[in-house]
């Protein structure tokens, strides 16, 4: 990609203003008209967003996106809608023993609401509450456990305990958060399991196992290919040993699926930023601040290093990096993404959530210093684009707000318009999601007020 050193977060105010206005339309829309009795929207077909029983990992970025428009407009519906709806319908995701997203589906809702009411905009009625249902969370999601034959383990993903997945990063959030607010697992025999500990043992994991450095440990981990990541790395479960790396959205285990990129991205960069909060004597019982601090920095800058190297011009990246007809679009790397090729899509919810990524690295680093900038304004480059008319569903019956963006192209999940050959036009509620949050931390960094994060719902 082509990162413009000059651009500013406040030369994107007034993109930032259109975009609030046109994604408090889109969540009108689906409160107004989306049946949640057949299920959590998921993703959209000809502008109307549908179902996908898979596992309901998106109902929370649903009600979690009216928290981010409430915060980021003051527009008080938002907030209400939200909160009722978090009520009434979030409890079974606080329990749920099946899956590996409580992060994203609790941190969303939960996390998000109590936050605000920490921050005084909403009303602190519900605080007790929050707090048990991310205390529950975390405990629950740090019980999916894994050992691996090195002495860590992970947190395995829904396909069972053989499973690493790479977006499991950003469930860690729910441990971190879980235990600063005083939680515990308690396992057989009352043994007491710290959530941090699993929650740092599973970032190792998935630095060392999911995220390639261009070390030799297989053919395809050459110099060139740092940075690159699997989505699903595969242990034996008789002795915890590492087996192979697999894919299940990509297109293998060998090359890159960039919203499995994006979420190693955007996981270790805002890990970095909890860990600053940990006090040493913590850490100094786990290895100590210095170890954590580098396998985190490692991994982020990698990641981030590969998604700057190997996205289009204007930063936005095809559905993965070794997709089999990329060839076929010649030096895309050269030219600003294409949605509409006829080849293989772009996933501008990858883009979203590595922008994100970027920005956070930046600001960890220290915009000051010439590698902090880097990713600072690389993550600006892509803002501006995802910003822009080409992305935004500016329709007013497209219940979608961003556009282009792909969920299981090995399935063909995705739907494909009358007259293309790939799948685009389209959005998805966890890109929506993370446009939102990355607008909203974008807007606070340009205003000066205090930086959004997943534990901005802790006290103090």
């Amino acid at each position: 990609m082509n990162i413009d050193p000059r651009i500013s977060a406040s030369d994107l105010d007034s993109d930032l203003g259109r975009f609030w206005r046109l994604s408090g339309q889109k969540i009108d829309l689906i409160l107004a008209h989306f049946d949640g009795s057949k299920g959590s929207p998921v993703f959209t077909v000809g502008g109307k967003y549908t179902t996908r029983g898979w596992t309901e990992w998106t109902e929370g970025f649903n009600y979690g996106s009216a928290l981010l428009q409430f915060d980021a407009t003051g527009e008080s519906r938002f907030g209400d809608a939200a909160s009722g709806l978090i009520l009434r319908k979030m409890a079974s995701h606080v329990s749920h023993m099946g899956v590996h997203d409580h992060g994203f589906n609790n941190l969303s809702t939960y996390g998000n609401w109590l936050r605000l009411q920490r921050e005084g905009k909403l009303p602190s009625v519900q605080v007790e509450l929050c707090e048990l249902a991310l205390k529950v969370s975390g405990a629950v999601q740090a019980a999916r456990w894994t050992r691996t034959a090195d002495g860590g383990g992970f947190i395995y993903s829904f396909n069972g305990p053989h499973s690493l997945f790479v977006d499991t990063v950003r469930s860690c959030r729910s441990l971190m958060v879980a235990h600063r607010l005083g939680h515990a697992l308690l396992g057989e025999n009352d043994v007491r399991h710290s959530l941090l500990e699993r929650a740092l043992k599973h970032l190792d994991a998935t630095a060392r196992y999911s995220v390639f450095y261009g070390e030799g440990r297989d053919s395809y981990d050459v110099p060139e290919a740092r940075g690159r990541t699997a989505h699903e790395a595969i242990f034996n479960t008789n002795d915890g040993r590492y087996r192979c790396p697999n894919s299940q959205q990509g297109y293998s285990g060998f090359t890159t699926w960039t919203r499995g990129l994006a979420w190693a991205m955007l996981g270790f960069a805002e890990e970095l930023e909890f860990l600053a909060t940990v006090p040493d004597a913590e850490l100094a019982e786990l290895g100590g601040r210095r170890k954590w601090s580098e396998v985190m920095l490692q991994a982020a800058r990698a990641t981030c290093d590969w998604y700057i190297a190997n996205t289009a011009l204007d930063g936005v990246p095809y559905w993965d990096g070794g997709a089999p007809q990329l060839h076929r679009l010649g030096d895309w790397r050269s030219r600003p993404a294409d949605p509409f090729n006829d080849f293989e899509p772009v996933d501008s919810s990858a883009a979203a959530i590595g922008a994100q990524g970027l920005l956070r690295l930046g600001r960890h680093l220290g915009t000051a210093s010439p590698e902090g900038k880097r990713y600072w304004q690389a993550g600006l480059t892509v803002m501006r684009t995802l910003l822009s008319g080409g992305y935004l569903g500016a329709a007013p019956d497209h219940q979608g707000l961003l556009l282009h963006s792909v969920y299981h192209r090995p399935n063909g999940w995705d739907h494909i318009p009358a007259g293309r050959k790939v799948p685009c036009g389209e959005a998805s509620m966890w890109g929506d999601y993370h446009i939102r949050e990355a607008a909203l931390y974008l807007q606070r960094a340009s205003r000066g007020e205090r930086d959004y994060t997943f534990f901005g719902c802790l006290p103090g």
